[in-house]
This record gives C-alpha cells, structure tokens and sequence, in this order.
C-alpha cells in the first residue's frame, strides 16, 4: 500500500484522495481538542503558515479513542479549532487510529515501523505515563495518545514520528529539509 492510494473522508464527508497531495510534505495528527496537548495545535498552525506556500500540508485527524477528548462533531471540532487556536487548515472527519475500525492512513503510518521519537528523560517519563492510561495500545506501532506526529516526504515516505510529549517544532528542520 502507498498512502497516496488512499482516500479519506472530509469533515463535510466527501471523498478525499491523498494521490492529490503528492509531491507535497505531509505532516499527520492524531488530534484532540479537550487533550492536554491540544495547545500543539498553535506550533502546528506555525508550521503550517511558515511552509504552506513551500509545499507543506497538515492532514489533522480528530480522533476520540483516547480518553474521550474529542466528543464533539466535526464541525464543532474545526469551529473550536479557528476560534480558539486561528488554525487555517482543515480537519478531516473523526477516525479511530487503533484497533478494529483504525483508518487506512494510521494503518499505514504505522506500517512504517517507526516507534515514536520522545527526547530527555522528563518526557520519557512523561510518556510511561501516558502509555499506562492507553487502553487502545495493544501493538508496539500503534498510536499511544493524541497528538502523535508523523512526517511523510514528497515521495510519501514516512520519514519521522514524533511522540504526543513533543512540541511540533521539533520538526521544523526536518520540514526545511524535505522542502528542498
């Protein structure tokens, strides 16, 4: 499978091939708008309004499999998300990124193998922690808690994943770097 083979659904539910966005950098996030890391979404759009005009996209998941923290419809979701943090990207409809019904692109970001990137020992601390509150974990690649970040090249190579604990920042060389 390549990720541009994908197609995922808007928030308004259409049909939304990822085969568009080829030759673009991907930044994915599991996302969440009552989680503890949901002020991640201001670097993000930072990142976003810095690079967008370069050939960066932000794909955002909304996703309630992890303590419920994202409860609300999609619309509610993408209204909070522009009143609270400014963000001009779009969310895409709600999905599971574990387990039975876990969407296609998380099923495929996880296939890459990688395991996430969590830097000091503060935040691997940090992140046992939330590890133990994760009851949709079951596998060594699934998706731990919001806000996991991956980073897919032009090529639609996943190329980073970054844990929830880090700030988005963090791959804004990497981001550089892949725009050329």
């Amino acid at each position: 499978m390549n990720i541009y083979d994908i197609t995922v659904k808007t928030r308004e539910d259409k049909d939304f091939k990822l085969s568009t966005l080829k030759g673009k950098v991907l930044l994915i996030v599991n996302t969440a708008t009552g989680c503890g890391f949901t002020p991640q979404y201001e670097a993000i759009e930072n990142l976003y309004k810095k690079y967008h005009d370069k050939g960066l996209e932000v794909l955002d998941f909304p996703c309630n499999q992890f303590g419920h923290q994202a409860p609300g419809s999609d619309d509610q979701i993408h209204e909070f998300c522009t009143a609270k943090y400014n963000t001009t990207f779009d969310q895409f409809k709600k999905i599971d990124v574990n387990g039975e019904n876990e969407s296609d692109v998380f099923k495929f970001l996880k296939e890459s193998e990688l395991t996430d990137e969590i830097h000091g020992m503060k935040n691997k601390l940090a992140m046992k922690g939330v590890e133990k509150l994760s009851s949709t974990c079951k596998n060594k690649y699934d998706i731990k808690w919001n806000f996991t970040k991956f980073l897919v090249d032009k090529e639609g190579n996943v190329v980073r994943r970054l844990s929830p604990i880090e700030d988005p920042m963090k791959l804004e060389d990497a981001i550089k770097e892949l725009l050329g």
